[in-house]
């Protein structure tokens, strides 16, 4: 089924739920700036295991309210308070990939005990994005500014550009281009809100989520493509590996960002085994 809650600022949060309701949960988290439907691929599969699949739509995304405040992380995590709440889920398995595994992050860390059994941060923000004296392996700030540049110049055409290049790897040489997942991102993306879309830049690339990481007690897996064009490998999962507690470390030789839809085959059955474990 599907439904939306609203949340204590009057916004509607969309999400599927799908699968027995005595099942172990899995929430999955989307990333910039797509919808619930970026985990078809996951949602399917493991719903034929006889899992209890969940997703929703990030305030400002996709079907839920296209809200012109509270674009950021706290405001995000509250948001899936308030969803696990209304769901009643106990022990669940949350799963982010690149700006969903910052909320991921975010949440867990504020999550009532028996929540969360476990979390997966995939392609994930965290611990923090942007280039600092802190942090001088980050992406410069400018970077940042050009997308929300590109953003208000032209978003239909910028929401054609990440896909079709950097998102996928479809810009590296022998490249398998799909332009039906070039199109379903451009369709996920253009659901949403434009200044939802653009607050949201911030939140992936200014948040620090050190001290998130750092008081996880539940396992976590980070699972990260070397060839990550959008969040580089080098600067987030090794190092939010480090700051958990029981953190666990999967690295994919030449995957792109969006591996979960690319590599589908091999994504679904690492994080079987790790729900599993």
């Amino acid at each position: 089924m599907t439904d939306t809650i609203t949340t204590a600022d009057g916004v509607r949060i969309f999400y599927k739920d799908w699968g027995p309701r005595d099942a172990l949960p899995l929430v999955f988290h989307h990333g910039w700036p797509l919808s619930a439907d970026d985990w078809d691929a996951q949602m399917m599969f493991f719903l034929e295991k006889g899992y209890r699949v969940i997703a929703h739509d990030r305030r400002g995304h996709g079907r839920s309210t296209q809200t012109d405040t509270g674009n950021e992380m706290d405001t995000y995590a509250a948001d899936v308070i308030a969803l696990a709440e209304a769901l009643g889920l106990k022990n669940a398995v949350h799963i982010g990939h690149s700006t969903g595994g910052g909320e991921v992050a975010r949440y867990v860390a504020r999550s009532k005990p028996g929540r969360v059994g476990k979390a997966v941060l995939i392609g994930a923000v965290p611990p923090i994005m942007v280039k600092s004296d802190k942090n001088p392996g980050g992406l410069p700030i400018e970077v940042f500014d050009g997308f929300r540049a590109a953003l208000v110049a032209n978003r239909a055409q910028f929401f054609l550009d990440v896909p079709s290049g950097p998102f996928y790897g479809f810009n590296r040489p022998g490249a398998k281009v799909s332009q039906g997942v070039i199109e379903n991102w451009w369709r996920q993306g253009m659901m949403g809100g434009a200044k939802a879309h653009y607050d949201c830049i911030k939140a992936f690339s200014e948040t620090d989520f050190t001290e998130d990481l750092k008081s996880i007690d539940v396992p976590v897996l980070v699972m990260h493509g070397d060839d990550d064009q959008i969040v580089p490998y080098a600067d987030s999962a090794p190092l939010s590996a480090k700051l958990l507690k029981n953190g666990t470390l999967k690295t994919f030789a030449g995957f792109p960002h969006g591996m979960c839809t690319t590599h589908a085959e091999i994504i679904n059955p690492e994080l079987l085994a790790f729900i599993e474990s």
